[in-house]
């Protein structure tokens, strides 16, 4: 892998900033240079820096972060680029900007660093021929996707002159230093993702029009149902900016003179109107929807294009929608609308049956695979089917047939095959529509697919909520699959079966899954449903059992890793504080929530929790208050880490454990974890002897409570719950240095949880949350 431990960073507008912020985010020193200003020579370059740290979503894994960038200007501080590995420029899209940029450049470029313009669809090619013959080798497109943070897509675009060796090297250091997913792009206007993407809203524009639908029933039919974003097709355009996709369309019109489909991106009348009346979206305010404050409510207005003004939501329902809510499998459910006949499923078969045949048409002009194409959907515009994997969702015979049977033309090549992609003992094949044949689809080392190991039988227990999958070496996988990933009975029966499997046929247990999130915590139907039937006894074993499987997981006699990532709340959230080491993804978003429906974390979590604290403040040789006070607060107000590298401020991560930038490769890396730790691996014992920190603290953290309370921050209801955690984490009603052992916190936070069920509130809660997803403040 090349070595980049510096970068330079040409522009700092919205881009250029956020770009430097999340290099910061890897570790790497960075220059962010943009034009000089006569008051202050640094001034737009530090203005950028400052927008990034207050951007929101957050742009920095940490505040602290930024202080990886210096500021500077083109002026005085571009000889300085001969020193970085990679310099990057992000100055704003225009070819004759771009080209007086790099002119500027070339003198103070060495012939070792690696050069890449940051551009959403502009010729790599026109622009290498800028430099140098000595410098084009080391010239590609590296295009990020915004905000660089969090959009996973990072398109690579070489040129013809560019160097092969270089594109591999940028391609692993990116995917692996900096998370993305790569996407290998041909010099072509709008690359991939943004050629099919707004091809697909356009296309999407022209039949909402024929069927005379509105947007916001288009963006009903356009979003999760049909296996794509939330923000469907108009409130994605309101993220990007109705400007800026006018200017995308009319850019792809002019440059794609040859395109057969080139008058989709003719950019329709009232959509012109929008921009000129600065309805632009997100960044105005109003766009395809906007929003106002109605008598202290939030209402949502969407744009009415016939009558070119804004109309009240109407929150459209179609029954073909409504059908496929209950179905969780995405596959299965776009197949289930796409052979419904009300408006919304003719709607979505014609934009995704015009989709797929687009993409199909544009190999090899823009990609070289239907892999690549996939891809770029899913980590650039959040599908969570590419097109190719919807045509085999759907079926390629019915595609190929009805397509027929509509008179519509469709490329010659999916004629005659059953599936895009298969997979067959453990291997996953890709149809090359170019060579007509099946290819595989090598993976990296680093990338461990659960998905083929199941299918090379690697499977040896299983039940309805988890699976334990052989990863080889010894080591094994313990794999949740419930909606959600919510921990219920089959989930801890599998944790105690994995335990022993590991322990006599293994040196260690991962943690991990490969679904949309860790886990979501609990099962808080079933306990809803336990509460309404008064059933506490029921409710007192479900919460010891799941005890014991997290102490089981912590005084196992092998190691086991968690690998997190995303939401891993709750149980999720204790299963990992429990493992010997945890090895997260970066976009982990953690923590104990239980207050939000009326409880505490009863798994072992608040034990846990405070013996960290007793712990610590041993370490150091200090009041232990302190230290059981910043664990209350993370517990009594629910906090989530915003990332990964903040889990270590709140104490949920610690030395030892680590952080993955790429998600594809979190359980290779757990893996190893458990490899090194199984190595003269000595198992611990439960804590005895531990010093209670005494009824003295908990009397101290519930007179601030009182204070929060009488001052209106807080219910008295959640003053109520505060006492019962504070009650829990000083060790009960005793003195404090009462020598205590964790099985007896274990046994106070089990007590206080049933507490906290037996109040009607908590009932309300819990409900609340189930009905609406969000929580209640009763």
């Amino acid at each position: 892998m090349r070595e980049i431990n510096k970068v330079a960073v040409l522009g700092a507008g919205v881009m250029g900033s956020t770009i430097a912020a999340h290099l910061a985010n890897a570790g790497i020193e960075v220059l962010l240079l943009d034009l000089p200003s006569d008051d202050d020579p640094n001034k737009i370059a530090k203005a950028g820096l400052d927008a990034a740290l207050k951007a929101k979503p957050a742009a920095f894994y940490l505040p602290d972060y930024s202080s990886f960038i210096k500021v500077g200007n083109f002026r005085d501080d571009i000889p300085k680029v001969k020193d970085y590995d990679w310099v990057i420029e992000v100055v704003v899209e225009r070819m004759d900007i771009k080209k007086s940029l790099l002119n500027q450049l070339a003198p103070h470029l060495n012939p070792n660093n690696v050069f890449s313009s940051n551009t959403s669809g502009l010729s790599i090619n026109e622009m290498a021929e800028t430099l140098p013959e000595n410098l084009r080798k080391n010239f590609l497109i590296t295009h990020f996707f915004n905000p660089p943070r969090y959009m996973r897509l990072l398109e690579i675009v070489p040129s013809k002159y560019t160097d092969p060796k270089i594109v591999k090297d940028m391609a692993e250091f990116i995917s692996h230093r900096l998370g993305k997913g790569i996407v290998y792009a041909k010099d072509t206007p709008n690359f991939v993702a943004n050629r099919i993407g707004v091809y697909s809203i356009f296309n999407g524009i022209k039949h909402m029009l024929d069927m005379g639908l509105t947007v916001e029933e288009v963006d009903a039919i356009a979003g999760p149902a049909t296996a794509r974003a939330k923000s469907a097709a108009f409130r994605t355009s309101d993220l990007v900016g109705t400007d800026t996709m006018v200017h995308v369309a009319n850019n792809t019109y002019e440059l794609l003179k040859d395109d057969d489909e080139r008058e989709i991106f003719r950019v329709p009348e009232f959509l012109n109107y929008m921009v000129e009346k600065k309805l632009l979206g997100n960044k105005t305010k109003q766009g395809f929807y906007k929003k106002e404050k109605v008598d202290g409510k939030n209402v949502t207005y969407y744009f009415d294009y016939n009558k070119k003004e804004y109309v009240l939501s109407q929150k459209p329902k179609f029954a073909s929608i409504e059908m496929t809510k209950q179905i969780d499998d995405k596959a299965q459910a776009l197949k289930t609308l796409i052979s419904s006949n009300d408006k919304a499923a003719q709607y979505a078969w014609k934009n995704i049956r015009d989709t797929i045949i687009y993409a199909a048409k544009r190999i090899p002009e823009i990609a070289d695979d239907v892999v690549n194409i996939d891809n770029a959907m899913k980590w650039g515009f959040n599908w969570e089917l590419g097109p190719f994997e919807m045509l085999d969702a759907i079926g390629i015979k019915y595609f190929v047939d009805r397509c027929e049977k509509e008179s519509v033309k469709f490329p010659e090549w999916l004629k005659g095959i059953d599936r895009i992609y298969k997979i067959e003992n453990g291997k996953k094949y890709y149809y090359d529509c170019i060579g007509k044949t099946y290819k595989e689809l090598e993976l990296p080392k680093t990338q461990i697919s659960l998905e083929l190991l199941k299918s090379a039988n690697k499977v040896v227990e299983k039940n309805s909520g988890a699976s334990l999958i052989d990863l080889g070496d010894g080591v094994f996988c313990l794999e949740f699959h419930t909606k959600m990933n919510a921990i219920g009975a089959e989930i801890i029966t599998m944790i105690n079966k994995s335990l022993v499997r590991a322990q006599s046929d293994g040196i260690g247990l991962v943690i991990a899954n490969q679904g949309k999130l860790f886990s979501a915590g609990a099962n808080l139907m079933l306990i809803a449903s336990l509460i309404a039937e008064g059933d506490f006894a029921q409710i007192s074993q479900a919460v010891k059992t799941f005890q014991k499987a997290s102490m089981s997981i912590k005084y196992a006699k092998v190691p086991v890793v968690a690998a997190p990532f995303n939401l891993t709340l709750g149980g999720g959230c204790e299963i990992s504080l429990h493992s010997d080491a945890i090895v997260a993804h970066a976009e982990t978003y953690m923590g104990l929530v239980e207050v939000g429906v009326g409880l505490i974390p009863g798994g072992g979590g608040t034990k846990e929790m405070t013996l960290r604290s007793i712990e610590e403040a041993n370490l150091y040789n200090a009041d232990v208050s302190a230290f059981v006070f910043k664990a209350f607060q993370n517990i009594a107000m629910a906090k989530v880490s915003m990332s990964a590298d903040e889990l270590f401020q709140l104490g949920y991560l610690r030395r030892g454990d680590s952080i993955t930038m790429n998600i594809d490769n979190l359980i290779y890396d757990a893996k190893q974890k458990v490899i090194a730790l199984s190595t003269n691996y000595r198992p611990q014992k439960p804590k005895e002897n531990l010093s209670a920190p005494g009824r003295s603290v908990a009397a101290s953290i519930k007179a601030q409570l009182w204070n929060m309370k009488m001052g209106g921050y807080i219910t008295e209801y959640e003053e109520y719950l505060g006492g019962l955690i504070a009650n829990v984490m000083t060790g009960g009603d005793v003195p404090a240095g009462t020598l205590i052992t964790e099985e007896y916190l274990l046994d106070l936070e089990r007590e206080a949880f049933l507490k906290a069920c037996g109040n009607k509130k908590t009932l309300e809660r819990i409900q609340h949350m189930l009905k609406t997803g969000k929580p209640l403040r009763n």
